[in-house]
């Protein structure tokens, strides 16, 4: 089924101005958001799920996180970033946004920073940082999500580059791409999880915590 890109543009929902100049922003500078597509996808999954606390793994400017608290009025975001240019950029838009009480930015590497100071958890994780470590990102922070929650894992398709044959893969690319194959094989044959992969934007991956 070949859908146009006016078809499906045309299920988008309108956005803020503020939204729009942040979605202007990330083109003029090459900061890689969500694609449109898929971000509704996973906006309309958290209208359902309806959590309270949502951790995100790689902040850039701040986009995604906005659109989640927007989305969903009663949730608390923590969102982790450590490039210091986009940390400037997220703290500007997320102090000229509506939600900015809502979302706590935490600077630094997400492999090595601390989330919580107590035993709590979270109802869903965000994941869209270095994909060459998705597997360690999710070794750490999925033991807190609660039973029942769910992990978003976005650009699992990396542009088409995870459905080639690795000789085909740029070689400065593979290593990611290999780390991409290893973790997606792993998730989907984990059985605390059920996982399903949407191929939409650039591919979602949706794991629920059983």
């Amino acid at each position: 089924m070949n859908i146009s890109d006016a078809y499906t543009s045309s299920f988008i929902s309108k956005r803020s101005d503020l939204l729009l100049e942040m979605e202007q922003f990330a083109e003029e500078n090459y900061v890689p958001i969500m694609q449109l597509p898929a971000i509704e996808t996973l906006l309309q999954m958290l209208r359902i799920q309806q959590p309270k606390r949502i951790l995100e793994v790689g902040s850039a400017i701040g986009y995604s996180a906005i659109r989640m608290a927007m989305t969903v009025p009663q949730c608390q975001i923590i969102t982790i970033e450590r490039d210091e240019t986009r940390i400037v950029n997220a703290k500007d838009f997320i102090a000229r946004s509506e939600v900015a009480d809502r979302i706590k930015l935490i600077e630094g590497d997400a492999l090595e920073v601390e989330v919580t100071s107590t035993h709590e958890t979270f109802d869903a994780i965000f994941i869209d940082a270095a994909k060459g470590q998705y597997q360690k990102f999710f070794d750490k922070y999925s033991p807190l999500v609660k039973q029942g929650g769910i992990l978003y894992i976005d650009n699992m398709y990396m542009h088409g580059l995870s459905d080639l044959d690795m000789k085909d893969v740029p070689r400065r690319k593979r290593t990611m791409i290999r780390n991409l194959h290893h973790f997606a094989d792993w998730v989907i044959q984990n059985e605390d999880y059920q996982s399903t992969f949407f191929p939409i934007g650039d591919g979602l991956l949706v794991c629920i915590k059983k």
